[in-house]
C-alpha cells in the first residue's frame, strides 16, 4: 500500500503474518520442542503474544502441541507442505542420481538450495540424515557455490552475516568476495575443515538456463578419501551428475528448446 506521500506501507495484518512466520523459524534448528516462553524469549515478545501466536499456528495445522508438556513442534500441515515442495521441484528425481554419486565415489552427496543466508541441504545419496540442514552460505562449500552463481534479487557476500565456524572459514565480506570470485573462475568451491574438522568437500553449481545456480552439489568425506591427488576425478564426478540434475529437475516445459517442440 503507498500513501499519497509515496511512503509504502506494509498492508493491514503483515506484521502479525511476519511474526507467526518467525515462529515457525524458531525451529529451524531442528532442537527440542518449544514452550511460549521459549519461543518469546527467542523473538523478544511478551510470553502472552508469543503464546496467542503459536495457538493460532496450532489451529491452522502449522504446530502441534504435545499434550503432556504443553510444549509445541512443526505440525502436520508443514510436513504436507513440505513433502508438495520436495516433488514440485523435482527432488525425489534427484535421489537415484545422488545416491549413484555417493555409490561410485564412496563419498557422501549433497544438494542444496539457498534460503536466506543459508546453504539448505535438500537431498542426498546414499541417504539423507543431513536432509533439511542448513549452514551459513560464507562456510561451507555449496554455499560459496550459490554465492558465486547468484540467482536474480539474491544477495551477495555483504548481504552474509560474518560468523566463523572454526579458525579457517572466511568470514568478512572482502575476503569472501574474492573467494567468490576465485571459485567463479574455477568452476567449483572447495572446503576443508571450515565448517567442521575432519570433513573434505567439493562442490559445483547446478545451473539453470540462465546461468544460474538453481542448486549446489556436494561431494563430501574424509580428507584421507578426497585427497588434492584424487581432487580432479571426484570433480569430474559430481560435474557429470550436476549437468544430468541440471536437464532431470526442469520442469517438462522446460526441457523444450525454445520454439521448439518436445521430443
Amino acid at each position: 500500500m503507498t500513501t499519497e506521500a509515496g511512503i509504502v506501507r506494509p498492508p493491514a495484518g503483515a506484521q502479525a503474518v511476519r511474526r507467526a512466520l518467525d515462529v515457525l523459524h524458531c525451529f529451524h534448528d531442528n532442537g527440542p520442542d518449544l514452550s511460549a516462553s521459549d519461543l518469546a524469549r527467542r523473538l523478544g515478545l511478551s510470553t502472552s503474544t508469543a503464546h496467542r501466536l503459536a495457538r493460532t499456528l496450532l489451529g491452522a495445522g502449522f504446530l502441534e502441541q504435545d499434550a503432556r508438556t504443553a510444549r509445541y513442534r512443526l505440525g502436520p500441515a508443514m510436513t504436507e507442505l513440505g513433502r508438495l515442495s520436495y516433488h514440485q521441484r523435482g527432488l525425489h528425481l534427484a535421489a537415484p542420481e545422488l545416491s549413484d554419486l555417493a555409490e561410485r565415489t564412496g563419498a557422501t552427496a549433497d544438494l542444496a538450495l539457498r534460503s536466506g543466508p543459508y546453504a539448505v541441504i535438500v537431498a542426498g545419496g546414499p541417504v539423507t540424515p543431513r536432509a533439511g540442514l542448513r549452514r551459513p552460505l560464507h562456510s561451507t562449500a555449496l554455499g560459496k557455490v550459490l554465492l558465486a552463481w547468484p540467482r536474480t534479487g539474491e544477495g551477495g557476500p555483504r548481504s552474509v552475516p560474518p560468523h566463523a565456524s572454526t579458525e579457517r572459514t572466511v568470514a568478512e565480506p572482502p575476503s569472501l568476495a574474492a573467494e567468490l570470485v576465485r571459485v567463479r573462475e574455477a568452476g567449483y568451491a572447495l572446503d576443508g575443515g571450515e565448517p567442521a574438522h575432519g570433513v573434505r568437500t567439493v562442490a559445483v553449481p547446478v545451473l539453470e538456463r540462465a546461468g544460474h545456480a538453481r542448486f549446489a552439489l556436494a561431494v563430501r568425506g574424509a580428507p584421507e578419501l578426497i585427497t588434492d591427488a584424487r581432487l580432479d576425478w571426484y570433480l569430474a564426478q559430481a560435474r557429470a551428475c550436476a549437468r544430468a540434475l541440471e536437464v532431470l529437475l526442469l520442469a517438462p516445459a522446460e526441457r523444450r528448446e525454445p520454439g521448439g517442440r518436445a521430443g
